[in-house]
């Protein structure tokens, strides 16, 4: 799983690019791979994390997820260690 920021996300259109820490190139973004309950979107400069594939035009990304979301699906005892560290 990769991180990185959402570089800019249309509500309208559905759709928006993300950029992978330390790399350069977007990644389309589609509200469908955003992985949240209720109203899918995205706010530019948000911490993501996400898979990158191949798609017919160009690198996706996929399974996308808050830094928040990520966090929620954290086992309690993990959250605690993390908390405490």
């Amino acid at each position: 799983m990769a991180n990185g920021k959402v570089k800019w996300f249309n509500n309208a259109k559905g759709y928006g690019f993300v950029v992978e820490d330390g790399k350069s190139e977007d990644l389309f973004a589609h509200f469908s791979a955003i992985q949240m309950d209720g109203y899918k979107t995205l706010k530019a400069g948000q911490a993501v994390h996400f898979d990158v594939i191949q798609g017919p035009k160009g690198l996706h990304a996929v399974n996308i997820r808050t830094q928040e979301a990520a966090q929620a699906l954290l086992p309690d005892s993990t959250l605690a260690t993390t908390v405490s560290a």
